[in-house]
């Protein structure tokens, strides 16, 4: 499907019936024609209307591009990102910007985000029509930045509820939950930072002075992207902290358990080498035939045992365990 909006000579703000085919360029100051979905023969006007690079087309119709800007004779191509709200993988948009047009390219339907930014033009001042297609870019970059923020914010609502666990209590699904949460956020850093290289593009390439005129628009896009990083960044330094904390302290957990096992088995070495003694065969062993040897040495093994307990609690080694 082909939308097209077009600001008339008489500074009228409309609608083209049957899109591109009933669009008289001459009676418009621009246009703006948006490719929602479109099939294989709304997909050759690319060419056929317009005539554009074959390999911007390419571009359009093989996924997924890395958010950038290209150069040709008379238009600039860009690709852009938005996110998907449930899997928040990124989905593509293509904008073609020339003289007195812009055309939008993507598969993935966005009625409901593109309708906002036709009512969103319709609402603009009569003197921001006159602005040209470069403030519909502006638009609909800014409609794409703001879908991250939902995105990102619930993220940080779910991060914000292992502010209240023990770190200590956290358990499989837990840490599987804080990884899923580190892996989100990875994935949308990746799109809003290459989403900020692009806009930072726009307002400092020299190819793009007739973009310097709405200049404060794309400083307002970026400025959001940079607040969305930040936040993004610290996002991701809370996961590893709580990741350490939580592999600290089961280190830590394991280093008592080692300690106990090291305290016991030390305790019964000597008993263990009484014993030992005892456990020879040798008919000549005077301990043997007293009629209290063996309360005797039972006793020599549990004072043994004692003394080295109170050893090492003096030495401060239980202490490990408050």
């Amino acid at each position: 499907m082909i939308n097209v909006t077009a600001l008339t000579k008489g500074d009228s703000l409309v609608e083209v019936e049957e899109g591109l085919s009933n669009l008289n360029r001459d009676e418009v100051k621009w246009f703006w024609a948006d490719f929602d979905d479109p099939n294989d023969e709304e997909t050759a006007m690319l060419n056929d209307y317009f005539g554009f690079h074959h390999l911007a087309i390419e571009d359009c119709l093989h996924w997924l591009q890395r958010p950038k800007v290209d150069f040709y004779d008379g238009y600039n191509f860009f690709v852009l990102h938005t996110i998907d709200p449930v899997s928040l993988s990124p989905v593509e948009i293509n904008l073609f910007i020339g003289e007195g047009y812009l055309v939008s390219f993507h598969r993935d339907p966005l009625l409901h985000e593109f309708e906002q930014v036709r009512k969103d033009l319709y609402s603009s001042e009569v003197e921001l029509w006159e602005e040209g297609n470069v403030y519909v870019a502006y638009l609909l970059m800014d409609k794409i930045v703001d879908m991250y923020f939902p995105a990102i914010y619930k993220l940080e609502d779910d991060l914000k509820e292992f502010d209240d666990v023990d770190k200590g209590a956290l358990n499989k699904s837990g840490i599987e939950r804080l990884f899923d949460i580190r892996a989100d956020i990875l994935k949308l850093m990746r799109t809003v930072n290459a989403m900020k290289e692009l806009v930072y593009r726009v307002l400092t390439s020299p190819h793009l002075k007739h973009f310097l005129i709405n200049e404060m628009y794309f400083k307002d896009v970026f400025d959001h992207l940079l607040r969305l990083s930040e936040t993004l960044e610290a996002n991701r330094e809370i996961t590893s902290d709580i990741r350490d904390s939580f592999l600290s302290i089961n280190s830590n957990r394991m280093n008592r358990v080692m300690t106990l096992l090291t305290i016991i088995t030390t305790i019964f070495i000597p008993i263990t080498f009484i014993a030992g003694i005892y456990g020879m065969n040798f008919k000549h062993m005077p301990e043997l035939t007293h009629p209290y040897g063996y309360f005797i040495v039972l006793s020599v093994m549990a004072l043994i045992g004692i003394l080295m307990f109170l050893w090492f609690k003096k030495k401060g080694w239980f202490d490990l365990y408050k």
